[in-house]
């Protein structure tokens, strides 16, 4: 099995048993349910402030003010999924004998390393075709929030 470019990062007697990258491309989660309908609104209301500013000549401040809450509105309709996917073209996983490896690479270089017998939970989700998710340690809540 390849090593999927973690050599150099393995330690002394450590094998990789699999690597391999996420899912490539767009993808949707269960969250986007909730924050597809949210960002419409949200870019909405912005971009109608903004029209409404400039057609009334308001002061610069209002302006800027509307500008900056369009280009959220615009990161969370559409750029959030583009970051993401460019993201998982940049990160690369590894499960060794010992650890669970995940790198970044740059500009935004990262190496995450677990150790298997410090995991607490470990979760396999696996669909029909064989692809799915594994996920080690706790699961986030739906929030992100876990109190």
């Amino acid at each position: 099995m390849s090593d999927g470019g973690f050599t150099g990062r393995l330690l002394e007697g450590e094998r990789v048993i699999w690597s391999g990258q996420p899912g490539q491309g767009l993808r949707l989660t269960r969250r986007d349910g909730l924050l597809i309908p949210f960002s419409l609104v949200w870019g909405g209301f912005a971009i109608f402030w903004e029209m409404i500013v400039i057609r009334h000549s308001a002061p610069f401040f209002f302006r800027l003010f509307g500008v900056l809450f369009v280009l959220v509105g615009l990161y969370f309709i559409f750029g959030r999924f583009l970051a993401d996917a460019w993201l998982r073209t940049k990160t690369s996983y590894a499960v060794t004998n010992r650890r669970v490896l995940i790198a970044r690479s740059e500009p935004f270089g990262k190496l995450v390393s677990m150790n298997l017998n410090r995991l607490q939970d470990v979760e396999l989700q696996e669909d029909g075709n064989g692809r799915g998710t594994i996920r080690f340690g706790p699961a986030t809540p739906f929030w992100g929030y876990r109190g």
